[in-house]
């Protein structure tokens, strides 16, 4: 297994799909805490680091392929403007898919827990920690990302469409004109 932290204060990764404050089954699957990490492409530093993390558990899980790497192993870095061209906050990135059945930890900057679960949501920035491993299940084979533990460095734009009580209340006005979709 092998382990790494991606982002920085200069360059932060982006957090998506952030189902970290309770676990969630997807299509009748254990449950599990996952969240989706997206990364610039012009960050080669962190693309390089997570590069050279999946060719280590690759070649340390070499014995649970066979002995030598298939050529359809799957990986966790997919490319955005691909996997997910329909969504802007993958434009121009990578993004990795990681999961865990066990909570990860949630701080701010300052290390100290993140208890409220609006103060982590999709769209925020900051650090995480990661495990690469190998997996062959039904005939599947590649590389996983585990999720670890979460920093918080800065906010961002909520992703989701949905806005926040604070920006839909916060101006006191009674004027429901803009209440109506068009």
């Amino acid at each position: 297994m092998i382990k790494i932290t991606i982002g920085t204060k200069e360059n932060p990764v982006r957090f998506s799909y952030a189902n970290v404050h309770q676990a969630v089954s997807v299509n009748g699957s254990d449950l599990k805490y996952s969240l989706s990490i997206i990364i610039p492409k012009s960050d080669k530093k962190t693309i390089k680091k997570v590069k050279d993390a999946i060719q280590k558990a690759t070649q340390e899980n070499k014995d649970k392929f066979g002995g030598k790497v298939p050529s359809n192993l799957k990986t966790p870095l997919r490319d955005g403007d691909v996997d997910r061209e329909d969504d802007e906050a993958y434009a121009g990135c990578y993004f990795i898919n990681a999961n865990s059945k066990i909570k990860p930890g949630i701080v701010d900057a300052d290390l100290n827990q993140i208890m409220e679960q609006s103060d982590f949501y999709s769209g925020c920035y900051g650090r995480v920690s990661l495990t690469f491993y190998g997996f062959n299940v039904n005939g599947n084979r590649g590389i996983a990302a585990g999720l670890q533990n979460i920093m918080k460095t800065d906010d961002g734009e909520p992703l989701g469409g949905r806005s926040s009580a604070e920006a839909d209340f916060g101006d006191d006005s009674d004027d429901d004109e803009d209440d109506i979709l068009g």
